[in-house]
């Protein structure tokens, strides 16, 4: 049993790793509360003094703030959707018995490790190109005309591109899960007759609720501040300017820190609005 002392040379021990890791979080965030009512302009003067909430004004009457905000939703929607859906189609697929299941599996993880970036480019290029990429050779042998995917259909290539980097997490952590299942239920299941959907539906489904919660949170947290693929694939046009996009681009443009600032305090509220919002659609597996 621990000891008053014993408990108080813990806490000294552990304060140094505390103290380090509250600064490391609160002082950005202070700084950016503090910018955000001043008009800051580092090449054009510098501070030029406080403006109260008027970059908070400036910034949500814009004409791009609504849409970045929609766009944003879409993408982390979109990413969200296909990703669970397919984590579990293939997370059943690879624990099933097959040759080679271990290169498999490391194969299909392998794209979770690539760069967002290096992952940008392949599919800009090599996939997305309306001249040379292979979606465009597929559709010139079918006979239909090759897609401008950048500019037509921009925010649903970059869910593409986005998924096919998550996905990898997702099938891991739901394979994971699968694994963990009791199979004599499911050989009892079978025994009785109970069809493949049903059995899917009423035992392997409820099974993953924790996985695919887990799944759900880690990715929004990540996903609600995408930007590489944006930047080397659209440059935030044709619709698919993010939340986090514009305050890039408003600070960029404008080289106004205090109207950025006021971006990040909205993104900073958007993100606790959908986690608030998922944690009590289905964050209430982690309580089953």
């Amino acid at each position: 049993m621990a000891t008053q002392h014993s408990r108080s040379a813990a806490r000294m021990m552990l304060a140094p790793a505390v103290i380090l890791l509250l600064g490391w979080m609160l002082v950005p965030l202070i700084m950016t509360l503090l910018f955000s009512f001043k008009r800051y302009l580092p090449l054009r003067g510098g501070d030029l003094g406080w403006t109260g909430f008027d970059n908070y004004v400036r910034f949500v009457t814009s004409s791009a703030f609504w849409p970045s905000v929609q766009a944003t939703l879409v993408i982390v929607l979109g990413t969200l959707l296909i990703t669970v859906v397919f984590g579990v189609l293939l997370g059943i697929l690879l624990n099933q018995p097959m040759w080679g299941q271990g290169v498999v599996r490391i194969l299909v993880i392998a794209p979770f490790f690539v760069m967002p970036t290096v992952t940008a480019l392949v599919w800009k290029n090599m996939f997305m190109d309306p001249v040379n990429g292979l979606f465009a050779h597929l559709w010139k042998f079918f006979g239909a005309a090759p897609v401008e995917w950048i500019s037509d259909a921009s925010l649903f290539s970059i869910v593409l591109i986005v998924s096919w980097q998550w996905l990898p997490f997702a099938t891991l952590i739901l394979l994971t899960a699968i694994q963990s299942l009791d199979g004599e239920q499911l050989e009892a299941s079978e025994m009785d007759g109970a069809p493949v959907l049903k059995r899917f539906y009423y035992i392997i489904l409820p099974h993953l609720g924790r996985a695919i919660t887990i799944v759900i949170l880690i990715e929004t947290i990540f996903l609600l501040s995408i930007f590489a693929e944006i930047f080397v694939t659209t440059g935030g046009a044709f619709g698919s300017r993010t939340l986090t996009y514009l305050i890039f681009q408003r600070v960029l443009e404008s080289q106004n820190v205090g109207l950025g600032s006021a971006g990040g305090v909205y993104a900073i509220i958007l993100a606790n609005i959908v986690a608030i919002f998922l944690m009590r659609i289905v964050g209430k597996n982690l309580d089953a």
